[in-house]
């Protein structure tokens, strides 16, 4: 607003005396300064105050003695003794009449017509006139806003133009806002203000006269103003007014730069205000202009930054004079203000360098450090956010500024590594050679500098790591990534061309580094100390990952296995996201070359004896002496190396057959003393700071080593290491003694006189936590064969199974090993057979080749039968990576050997297959049958009674056969085909009423039973109907019943099929099966009974041929089949029906038919019997 210069406008002194009414800070005002503020200071005077007390008395008193000496005092006294409310009706009326006019400038009732102009009028008028022009004029002005829609426009108005009654104009305009508060609002007359010349001034001094009201007209003013306020007129003017009022009142000029950010209203204004803002304490680090539009720019709020790049880029097309060029200038100026003085345009030759460099050549100063790197960031986000086309000079000074060379600080590296991403985000500032000369100086400087930088500066990150990556980058053409990392580390979202990095990536790839040399210095390169996801940045680690990647090692045959080793052994939690991914990488440069042509051109794996000697202190399954040397994270990780690489090398072996490669696997003798299942359990405390880590160690357990992953052992490691078992330790005293190993085996030799003293201790060992217990596993194993003697406590037994459990949640293998060991016949132990963890992986069944006083020993028998459902799975596995690692091997040889012979059949891999299928079902049912065996009770355990046992081993045996009938249920669960195998086979009928009451998974036998009937065998056929009777009477579900009815039908049918002594055979055993079907399924009685008629009739025909007719068989079987209640009543009402008593001669005696007939008729009382007491 031009139109108001050389008008005084209120200083901020005045404002703030009158903010506070310091009566003495305005009589320290000049009479102009005064001038200014008297409509409010007589209205002050004159009305009658709220506050009534003695200093307020007195400070109108100072103010009335300071408004007696000035005449304008006496026209703004008369302007308030004029009558407000009328003039307030007259305003409505006259509003009124304009809105039913259209607003059009017709008839006035505030004013008359007017013989002479405005000011002339304004002149001649008494107050009330002079209240009446100006009020008159004020409403046309605000009635025309209102109805402009928001198109500005300037009135031209001879009262608010003419500079001679301004004041007086002034004074009116404030007395009528006071006076007329509701008509006219202060934010309207304020918007109404901007319509015409001198309305900045006139809106200070309004507002001067309201203080309070500051705030209220700075945001309405921002609210009604335009999103870019330097493409319009209105939005300048509104600008300046802005300006003019935050100059008057400074101290909130910041708060009103806030509202221009929330409502996203005059850009302009925010800047401006920046631009005027004078701190009372300067920050030497960074100015607030690139503070605030660094804010606005890279804050998270994008409908802000829209707004704000908006601005920028409108902006660039105005004449300087704008504000966006105002605030371009101010940050040249500062960068300017912060370059080395040394610093022009002059790049000095090769041979002076270390000449310049040595008298402190473009030496950056360490105070200016922090606010270079805030004016290049600022420059970054100005240029790729929103749009900004530096000017030459602005591209010079910035250029100077990136290649100068800063102190080595942490501030240092991180202004040299900002400078580094802005080259190459903005290569186009480079656009002359010598330019280009100065920023291949300035790199080399850069790589010579890099370790004394990274050294001094006391950081882990150093931008050579960046350096190096960006040249690894381009040698593998990975322009994206470079984007990517560059984006990253300038904290900002910038869209770069990858073809714009052409000449980056000339310099980089000939000049710079070539590919040999960035391998070369990779490896030179050190490792991370105590590398941890805490370091931040880019670090040696990210360098050989992209190399790696890139097979550049293996290419220029550069060993990189070292320098992995040591970055692995020198780390810690929170584990860094980039290590799993190197080891990755590792591997697949181990087993796959980086070309056909080369096939030897790979990396060399880590040596066994390196493995060894990071767990060669750790805990768990391996030794316990000596302090722990190696992190738990470096042991894990070293784990993590050493699972994926044999499971890399396995999925691998038919492309490693094909080249004729085949690399080393690490032997099972290391895989032995790794302590696998400890390091797990460690890493399952720890998964916040391993990351990815725990879980993909679980995913490579599961897959080769499935019997530390079984689900019993997780239920049981949370009885060990669960809530009641910590308050146990911490109830523990620290001073409890500590019983040795050889006190425990003294204990265990001296048995059972010992037992008292041997429990103590193991109820001792109970308290400590599984790594405590480690120490004691051997004393504990070498001495289970002495529980077995007689006279043992059972408790000590059942403690002894506890520390056992525990033991295994940390030493699985190992402990395994040693148990089996210990447990081996006495016989056995003479010649001294130890079997090897090998030995057992592939022979489970030596489990089960225990003592055989174990099978009646519940406790053992349990920690047996663990180890055997593990070994069972580990074989599986075996056998797997087994026929894995030779089968691709085996089959490229024989296709080298058979070439030209054409059709020849690919057979011998499937043959492997199901050998091995068929060797592994060979072994999970022999176990079984084994089990199965294990529960019949042994000649000592019968009792006089056929069928009943001793009663003082019925519990031994019971808890026995509870245990195994659990394993088999997990085991027919997990597969079914288990079941099937075993069922085929068969086992003792005896078993039959334990299996099918104790597995409860064994009704899964009634989807193979008919498949069982249809074997020719008549001992299968057998078997499967008595099963089936069993499993009717436990499961009497439909399912069954439609078995049952098969059974029935095969039985009739081989009745009409069997010869006299099959007949014999098979239905001896399999008649009494028939009362079971018709007790659980009472329809089925009359096919029964039909059944067993066709049976009598058949053996009584044979027998009737012999001429010798033993009784009248049919006869009664048609009686008992017809009339069932006359028998029973007939049998003198008793629920079970007796048979004639026969002699030990006519049964023994008899022919097979005859004992047949027999069988049918006691058949038939049964079910009669069993039917009718059921009823």
């Amino acid at each position: 607003m031009a139109d108001s210069t050389g008008l005084q406008f209120v200083s901020a002194y005045a404002f703030e005396a009158m903010q506070k009414v310091d009566v003495v800070r305005l009589a320290a005002l000049s009479d102009p300064e005064l001038r200014l503020l008297l409509p409010c200071l007589v209205r002050m005077a004159l009305c009658a105050p709220a506050d009534q007390s003695q200093s307020w008395a007195q400070d109108k008193k100072l103010i009335l003695r300071l408004l007696s000496g000035v005449e304008a005092v006496n026209s703004i006294v008369a302007l308030l003794s004029v009558d407000f409310h009328a003039l307030e009706q007259d305003a409505r009326k006259e509003q009124q009449l304009r809105h039913k006019a259209g607003g059009s400038n017709g008839e006035s009732i505030l004013v008359s017509q007017l013989q002479h102009g405005l000011t002339l009028e304004f002149e001649h008028s008494d107050p009330l006139r002079r209240l009446r022009l100006t009020l008159s004029e004020l409403l046309a002005i605000m009635n025309k806003v209102a109805d402009s829609n928001g198109e500005f426009f300037l009135k031209s108005s001879e009262l608010f133009e003419s500079p001679v009654y301004l004041e007086e104009v002034a004074d009116v305009l404030c007395i009528l806002q006071a006076e007329l508060p509701s008509l006219l609002p202060i934010v309207d007359v304020a918007e109404a203000l901007l319509h015409v010349r001198n309305g900045d001034w006139f809106l200070c001094l309004l507002v001067a006269n309201v203080p309070d009201s500051f705030n209220e007209v700075c945001r309405g003013l921002i609210k009604n103003g335009e999103r870019q306020d330097e493409e319009s007129v209105g939005g300048r003017r509104r600008t300046e007014a802005l300006r003019q009022l935050c100059l008057m009142n400074p101290s909130q000029a910041l708060n009103i730069r806030a509202m221009v950010v929330e409502e996203c209203h005059l850009p302009g204004l925010g800047v401006a205000l920046t631009l005027d803002y004078k701190p009372d304490t300067a920050d030497e680090a960074v100015s607030p202009l690139v503070s605030y539009v660094s804010g606005l720019l890279l804050g998270t709020n994008s409908k802000v930054r829209t707004w704000f790049s908006m601005f920028i880029r409108n902006g660039q097309q105005r004449e300087s004079s704008s504000v966006l060029w105002q605030m371009r200038r101010q940050l040249l100026l500062e960068l300017v203000a912060i370059l080395p003085r040394s610093r022009s345009t002059h790049v000095p030759n090769d041979g002076d360098l270390e000449e310049e460099s040595s008298s402190g050549y473009s030496g950056l100063r360490e105070e200016h450090v922090v606010k270079a790197s805030a004016l290049l960031r600022l420059y970054c986000a100005l240029m790729g956010i929103a749009g900004l086309r530096p000017t030459d000079e602005e591209a010079e000074q910035l250029l100077q500024l990136m290649t100068s060379r800063p102190p080595a600080t942490p501030a240092g590296v991180r202004f040299v590594s900002l400078s580094f991403c802005k080259l190459l985000a903005f290569p186009t500032l480079v656009s002359t050679p010598e330019q280009e000369q100065l920023m291949v100086m300035w790199l080399s400087w850069m790589i010579k500098e890099e370790e004394y930088f990274e050294s001094a500066a006391g950081v882990s990150a150093s931008f050579g790591e960046m350096l190096l990556l960006v040249a690894m980058y381009f040698h593998s053409n990975q322009l994206s990534s470079i984007i990517e990392l560059v984006c990253s580390t300038l904290g900002m979202k910038i869209a770069i061309k990858p073809s714009s990095l052409s000449k980056m990536k000339t310099i980089f790839t000939q000049e710079i580094f070539t590919e040999q040399v960035v391998t070369a210095h990779a490896v030179r390169v050190a490792v991370t100390n105590n590398l941890s996801a805490n370091i931040t940045g880019f670090l040696p680690i990210h360098c050989i990952y992209q190399l790696l990647r890139s097979r550049a090692f293996t290419k220029h045959k550069v060993s990189i296995k070292d320098w992995i080793y040591r970055q692995l052994c020198e780390t810690t939690t929170p584990i860094h996201t980039q290590l799993i991914p190197l080891i990755d990488a590792y591997i697949n440069s181990i087993l796959t070359p980086a070309s056909k042509a080369n096939p030897e051109a790979t990396n060399q794996p880590i040596t066994e004896q390196e493995i060894l000697n990071v767990f060669q202190s750790s805990q768990g399954e391996g030794s316990r002496g000596g302090r722990q040397r190696y992190s738990i994270t470096t042991q894990l990780l070293i784990l993590y190396y050493i699972l994926s690489y044999e499971e890399n090398l396995l999925a691998s072996t038919k492309q490693l057959a094909l080249m004729q490669r085949k690399p080393k696997s690490y032997s099972a003798a290391l895989m032995d003393q790794i302590p696998i299942k400890y390091l797990v359990t460690q890493a399952q405390g720890l998964q916040q700071e391993l990351g990815g880590l725990h879980s993909a160690l679980l995913r490579l357990l599961a897959t080769n080593y499935p019997h530390l992953c079984l689900v019993e052992d997780w239920v049981c490691e949370e009885e060990v290491t669960g809530t009641l078992p910590l308050l146990r330790r911490m109830m523990l005293p620290s001073n409890t003694c500590r019983y040795t190993q050889s006190q425990l085996h003294q204990a265990f030799q001296k048995l059972p006189s010992s037992s008292p003293r041997l429990m103590r201790i193991l109820e001792h060992l109970t308290l400590l936590s599984p790594g405590d217990l480690i120490p004691y596993a051997e004393a504990l194993t070498a001495s289970m064969a002495l529980l077995l003697e007689p006279a043992v406590p059972l408790r000590i037994l059942q403690t002894l199974n506890k520390l056992w459990m525990a033991l295994n949640t940390v030493m699985p293998r190992r402990l395994w090993v040693m148990t089996v060991n210990a447990l081996q016949p006495s016989a056995k132990l003479l010649r001294q057979q130890r079997y090897t963890q090998n030995d057992l992986m592939v022979d489970p069944l030596i489990v089960l080749r225990c003592d055989q006083r174990v099978y009646r020993c519940p406790p053992l028998m349990d920690i047996v039968l663990h180890m055997l459902n593990g070994y069972l799975l580990a074989s599986k596995a075996y056998l797997h990576c087994h026929l894995k690692e030779t089968a691709d091997f085996d089959r490229q040889s024989q296709t080298v050997s058979s070439l030209g012979v054409p059709g020849q059949p690919d057979t011998p891999e499937v043959t492997r297959e199901e050998l091995k299928n068929a060797l592994l079902a060979a072994q999970d049912s022999a176990a079984v049958q084994i089990l199965l065996e294990v529960c019949l009770p042994t000649s000592e355990e019968q009792g006089p009674m056929p069928g009943k046992l001793k009663q003082g081993n019925l519990g031994d045996l019971r808890e026995v056969q509870c245990l195994i009938c659990c394993l088999l249920h997990q085991m027919f669960i997990a597969d079914p085909n288990i079941a099937k195998l075993v069922h085929f086979q068969g086992y003792p009928q005896a078993l039959l009423p334990l299996t099918v009451a104790g597995i409860p998974s064994i009704h899964i036998c009634l989807d193979f039973i008919p498949e069982l009937l249809a074997q020719p065998q008549l001992e299968k056929q057998i078997f499967a109907i008595q099963l089936l009777s069993y499993l009717c009477t436990q499961y009497a579900l439909p399912k069954s019943l439609s078995v049952a009815r098969l059974a029935i039908s095969v039985m009739g049918t081989l009745l009409t099929v069997l010869t006299r002594a099959k007949r014999f055979s098979f239905f001896m055993p399999t008649l009494p099966c028939l009362v079971a079907f018709c007790q659980a399924f009472p329809p089925l009685y009359d096919e029964v009974a039909a059944l067993l008629v066709q049976v009598g009739q058949v053996c009584a025909s044979d027998v009737a041929t012999k001429a010798r007719d033993i009784d009248p068989l049919i006869a009664r079987l048609q009686y008992l089949k017809e009339k069932p209640q006359e028998a029973l009543v007939q049998g003198g009402g008793s629920s079970k029906l007796t048979l004639p008593q026969r002699t030990a001669e006519e049964l023994g005696g008899a022919d097979p038919d005859v004992q047949l007939c027999y069988c049918v008729e006691a058949t038939f009382m049964d079910i009669i019997s069993s039917t009718l007491h059921g009823l």
